[in-house]
């Protein structure tokens, strides 16, 4: 199994930055992509960023130029750097982890990040 931890979240104004965190521990060896999703209220659970163990990263339409998801394997942990960030981006965000064949997935239990206008 796999433990997944963020961190990172808070309240910015429109415009500014933020970074979140996701440190993983147990089983990790068995994990390729790693993401980031969110929740934004009264809504549904987006695909927010993706990266895999090599390196590959894909993002969602709304995000592309703004953020960017980077892994480092050595400490078991992605982050999203978060860049002019829009009142829209306003909601829970979820890490998530994946095995190779897709059988096991994982979850964080969520930040919350907030960027009033």
């Amino acid at each position: 199994q796999v433990q997944l931890a963020e961190s990172g979240g808070g309240l910015v104004q429109a415009g500014e930055s933020l970074r979140l965190s996701c440190a993983a521990s147990g089983n990790i060896f068995s994990i390729n992509a790693m993401g980031w999703y969110r929740q934004a209220p009264g809504g549904q659970r987006e695909f927010v960023a993706t990266i895999i163990r090599s390196g590959g990263t894909t993002y969602a339409d709304s995000v592309k130029g703004r953020f960017t998801i980077s892994r480092d394997n050595a400490k078991n942990t992605v982050y999203l750097q978060m860049s002019r960030l829009k009142p829209e981006d306003t909601a829970i965000y979820y890490c998530s982890a994946h095995s190779y064949s897709g059988s096991n997935n994982y979850w964080g239990r969520g930040t919350q990040v907030t960027v009033s206008s």
